[in-house]
């Protein structure tokens, strides 16, 4: 990736300035960990069994904890340490759940979490082909972030990206009867996960509605997760979650953010849903097509 500034119609390409230290690159990313990914901060130089990781972090969205490693050494491995993080996280979920009750003054229980989301990211310079390679099975809660520093202080923010085409690691790990044990319990979903089973009518409602989101939002990622099916940019735009005779549409915006003239929204701020944001339509045809995608428009980061 080349980076340039432009000045008076002159275009000078801005060299790149390196975090010298892990540290440095650790404290840039959890004083701006929300904006950044997302992420809610738990706790900086979280210990788990005498092992320290370097960040513990929450994803809201898919109520599951996230570890953060950083890495200057592009030479180090990141497979095994991320399936050993992986399962110290799933063999110690109460630690997690103590940590963030503390955090953020709840009373939860491990039954409160969606534990086959647990994930742990990588945060690094450049990642090398083997490291990309050994992670890149989808059904690994394995993450590489490309974070790269240039003069003028400006940053950038690469997520690898796994596909539901990547390879699935199961059948290497059935076959292997020497594997170590993995109590992993990390799930994958795709689309054909929440249409199956699904009438040929549903199933066209749904990529209906999914062509035209697509039209409507520009740099989109379709992410399919356990409840839903995430449309995002930087955030959620818009969820939907497929039953046997509708389709659930979630708004991610507030209550009092959405213009809805005709009324079609519930408002579901105080109620349990599996999508994000406070607005909800049960969708039975494409009838209000249009008019829905103009509300989900509202919801464009």
């Amino acid at each position: 990736m080349n980076i340039y500034e432009i000045q008076n119609s002159l275009i000078t390409e801005l060299n790149e300035a390196p975090f010298l230290l892990e540290k440095d690159l650790q404290e840039l990313f959890e004083n701006n960990l929300k904006l950044l990914t997302g992420l809610d901060l738990v706790k900086s130089e979280f210990s788990i069994k005498n092992r320290r990781i370097d960040t513990l972090a929450f994803d809201s969205e898919n109520n599951s904890f996230i570890i953060i490693e950083y890495k200057r050494n592009k030479n180090e491995s990141v497979s095994d340490q991320g399936l050993a993080y992986l399962y110290l996280m799933l063999e110690n979920e109460a630690d997690l759940v103590l940590e963030y009750n503390s955090k953020f003054k709840q009373t939860k229980h491990k039954k409160d979490f969606e534990w086959s989301q647990s994930r742990v990211v990588f945060v690094a310079n450049v990642f090398t082909e083997n490291q990309r390679l050994s992670t890149a099975f989808k059904d690994i809660g394995i993450e590489l972030w490309e974070v790269r520093k240039f003069q003028k202080d400006i940053l950038s923010l690469n997520i690898i990206k796994k596909t539901n085409s990547n390879v699935s690691i199961k059948p290497i790990i059935n076959s292997n009867n020497s594997t170590v044990k993995l109590k992993l319990g990390i799930t994958s979903y795709s689309e054909l996960d929440h249409l199956k089973d699904k009438s040929p009518e549903i199933e066209e409602l749904y990529y209906k509605f999914r062509m035209g989101i697509e039209n409507l939002i520009d740099n989109l990622n379709i992410e399919p997760k356990k409840s839903y099916i995430a449309f995002k940019q930087k955030r959620n735009v818009v969820d939907i979650t497929i039953l046997n005779q509708f389709i659930k549409i979630f708004i991610n915006l507030k209550k009092g953010e959405l213009d809805d003239p005709k009324g079609l929204t519930k408002d579901v701020e105080k109620k349990g849903h599996w999508g994000n944001g406070d607005y909800q339509i049960d969708v039975y045809n494409d009838v209000n097509l249009e008019y829905i995608l103009s509300l989900i428009k509202q919801a464009k980061t």
